[in-house]
């Protein structure tokens, strides 16, 4: 049981606050790009995106892994996405920060959804069973080159108004 639910109601939770996440995210570095600030969107997806880590360290493990490491690399990605939001309002440098760590944590959850995905799904899993096979490795340079180019074009276009 974690928080009164079964381990299964809350990783079915996890994922759904995940999904949420990526959404909104993508929601959200669209306006990078697009030059438009979103403010609501932009505090949802920062929420769920930090409840997503969040969460996802309070399932059940054996020991630290790779999906730890992801998660810690979030929550300290967030928080210079937090604070160059809300704490320097984008001044100067920080406008690029927040751009790089918006991207950079949309990419964290995209990564692991990728993984999630070759992991549970019969039809990835049987073309990249160890996910060591070229099928994993170009899933994952796409979604890469995908959050990179946010990044890129966020940078350029995406200014403080």
């Amino acid at each position: 049981m974690i928080l009164g639910m079964s381990t299964a109601a809350f990783t079915d939770l996890h994922v759904i606050i995940s999904l949420v996440a990526i959404a909104s995210g993508l929601v959200v570095c669209w306006g990078l790009v697009m030059a438009q600030r979103m403010p609501a969107v932009t505090l949802f997806f920062l929420v769920t995106t930090w409840l997503t880590s969040i969460t996802g360290f309070m399932l059940p493990f054996v020991k630290i892994g790779p999906p730890h490491v992801i998660g810690a690399i979030s929550l300290v990605v967030l928080l210079f996405a937090s604070y160059a939001l809300y704490g320097r309002k984008l001044a100067g440098g920080w406008r690029a920060i927040y751009v790089v760590t918006a991207a950079l944590a949309l990419y964290l959850n995209a990564f692991v959804a990728v993984v999630q995905l070759f992991l549970k799904q019969p039809p990835l899993m049987a073309l990249a069973p160890t996910q060591t096979e070229p099928p994993f490795a170009i899933a994952h340079a796409l979604t890469f080159l995908l959050f990179a180019g946010i990044g890129f074009l966020g940078l350029r276009r995406f200014r403080v108004a």
